[in-house]
């Protein structure tokens, strides 16, 4: 009887290596682990998994999940992912592996950043009073009536 071998090491049938394990992806994403993104426009789909550390084909099921994951495709069919779409899927990881949400929790949770995100931000100057306000505006509206006899 040969000897048996572990999940991980059976070999694909159309493949000569052998399979990744499932757990790979999980165990691979530690708590407290930075990952620096490369400058660069456009990373491919192999890419983006090395750096996040995952297959392939979790990132290709993530966008037909998640809808903020949407890579570009070149020409070739091959999958572009800019440097937003890299830190989505960084987001989608952390949610998924290190906070154990479930794909529809995550999904919502990435829906409610994203409306808090839209919020507009307050004044940069708070202490000001509604008297210096005006005083700009003036002062505002005063250049752009000279800016408009110049023309």
């Amino acid at each position: 009887m040969p000897p048996t071998r572990s999940r991980a090491a059976r070999r694909s049938p159309n493949s000569s290596k052998p399979r990744r394990a499932r757990t790979e992806a999980r165990t691979a994403g530690a708590a407290g682990e930075t990952i620096v993104i490369p400058e660069k426009l456009y990373f491919r789909i192999g890419e983006v998994a090395d750096l996040c550390r995952l297959p392939t084909s979790v990132l290709r099921f993530w966008e037909t999940e998640f809808p903020q994951l949407k890579p570009k495709k070149s020409n070739t069919g091959q999958r572009m992912y800019r440097r937003a779409d890299v830190e989505h899927v960084l987001r989608i990881r952390e949610l998924l592996y290190t906070q154990g949400f479930t794909i529809a929790g995550a999904r919502q949770a990435l829906r409610d950043e994203g409306r808090n995100g839209r919020k507009q931000s307050g004044l940069p100057f708070p202490g000001a009073s509604p008297a210096k306000l005006k005083a700009v505006r003036a002062a505002l509206e005063e250049v752009l009536t000279i800016l408009g006899r110049k023309r």
